[in-house]
Parts: structure tokens; sequence; C-alpha cells
């Protein structure tokens, strides 16, 4: 689907935008998404990088060391909505 650009200053309605945006295949649509988050909270901060990067390595040794169990994501979504219907 080609995209077409806007005129710099027109207003388009959100819902128009959002019509749109969900004609688009998933991959497109997560990444938009993905952009989209990032504009709102930028990691601009090397040390708020430093720590994410931190983390994941911290999360990823654990479960390499066995020390955590890996799970699906159909497991973990399961596990968030029994939590949810609590």
């Amino acid at each position: 689907m080609p995209v077409r650009p806007y005129a710099f200053g027109m207003a388009v309605p959100v819902e128009k935008l959002t019509e749109e945006i969900l004609a688009l295949p998933a991959d497109e649509r997560a990444r938009l998404a993905d952009r989209l988050v990032e504009s709102l909270d930028p990691l601009t901060d090397d040390a708020v990088r430093g720590a994410w990067a931190s983390e994941a390595a911290r999360r990823r040794d654990e479960v390499r060391s066995g020390e955590v169990a890996a799970i699906s994501g159909e497991a973990a979504a399961e596990h968030v909505r029994a939590l949810l219907r609590k």
C-alpha cells in the first residue's frame, strides 16, 4: 500500500489515520507502534539505555543458567489474563 504524503500543517482526523493504519499488515502496524511509543518516551539518556541493556543481559543470563525458566508468549498471556480475572 503506497504511503500518501500529507501536506504540512494539514489537519488529518485521527479516525481517518486510524482507519488507514489498521488496514496495514500486522508487521507494519507493529513497526509503527514501536516508533510511536519511542516518540512518547525516547531513550535519549545514555544512563537509561545502559540500565535497560544491563537488565536485558541479566535476564538473558538467568535464563541461560537455568535459574529462570522461559515460557511461551501464549503461556505468559494466559498467566496475565488469569491475574486480571481475580
